[in-house]
């Protein structure tokens, strides 16, 4: 960008771009990127792991105050969903798109627009930022997070793990074809993070009695990892990303859409190892 374009507005860019200019997803070592994903999954994890543990920890007063399982799930999934909507506005999940869990990069993976290279270095990012904040959250609630376990998966219901596996991947699948139907149009792309808020928290609130709503294999693992609780483990990794697969072929069969953007919110302004058909600044 030349000098004297500096200080251009992200509206301005996107009104000087063509309707449908694509540009394609590039390899290589892209620390910003890895960074923030890294940080965002880490942030996420405090964010809602710190709900969970307002909500349903016997030394909170929450569960006093509010007997209602029902709404305590709804008040968890809406803190979940809000902490992930707050990352995806925010400068680090405008960079890299906000992805924070590995079943998303799967399926914008499948949809060509990470490179391999960046799909490796999300998937590790994710992994190691959940890590990050879910040893954050514990340092923080103490005794409330071992209580509950370090907010470890578990299912409710006594499913088996082969349920608890079929049950992860249908909520997935639901939360990645909103929103790879979210990202299909220019119009509604810049929706995408409220509907991933919305159906976060919908899922999160009907689902987590079943299974507790992992919905993200990296949210799962560390605290499996940490607790330590890894009995059915597989389920939450292998659930979610067949999950996100079978949204993926539901959307290329039944959708003749083209998907714009791997990232949750587009902005113009910021550069993008992703591929995409909207306006995005000058890489490097």
């Amino acid at each position: 960008m030349k000098n004297g374009e500096a200080s251009v507005t992200a509206a301005e860019l996107e009104s000087r771009a063509p309707a449908d200019r694509s540009t394609a997803a590039v390899g290589g070592w892209h620390w910003a990127e890895w960074g923030c994903e890294f940080l965002g999954t880490a942030l996420l994890l405090l964010g809602g792991l710190s709900g969970l543990f307002l909500n349903f920890s016997p030394s909170s007063g929450v569960p006093g105050a509010v007997p209602s399982e029902s709404t305590r799930l709804l008040f968890t999934g809406l803190i979940l969903g809000a902490s992930g909507l707050a990352i995806t506005f925010s400068p680090i999940g405008r960079r890299s798109g906000a992805h924070l869990n590995p079943a998303v990069s799967l399926a914008f993976w499948c949809r060509r627009h990470l490179h391999s290279h960046d799909l490796a270095g999300y998937l590790v990012a994710q992994f190691c930022g959940a890590l990050v904040g879910t040893g954050a959250a514990w340092l923080l609630w103490g005794s409330s997070a071992r209580q509950l376990n370090l907010g470890a998966t578990a299912p409710g219901t006594g499913l088996s793990a082969l349920g608890i596996a079929g049950t992860e991947a249908a909520m997935t699948g639901v939360l990645i074809l909103g929103i790879l139907l979210a990202v299909s149009s220019r119009a509604t792309a810049r929706l995408t993070p409220l509907v991933a808020w919305g159906l976060v928290s919908i899922l999160v609130w009907q689902g987590a009695e079943w299974t507790g709503a992992s919905l993200n294999p990296a949210r799962s693992l560390a605290p499996a990892l940490l607790a330590p609780q890894t009995a059915d483990l597989w389920a939450y990794l292998i659930g979610p990303l067949a999950g996100s697969l079978l949204a993926v072929a539901v959307y290329a069969t039944c959708f003749s859409l083209k998907t714009r953007t791997g990232k949750l919110l587009h902005d113009p302004s910021y550069p993008s190892t992703l591929a995409t058909s909207l306006p995005t600044a000058p890489r490097g």
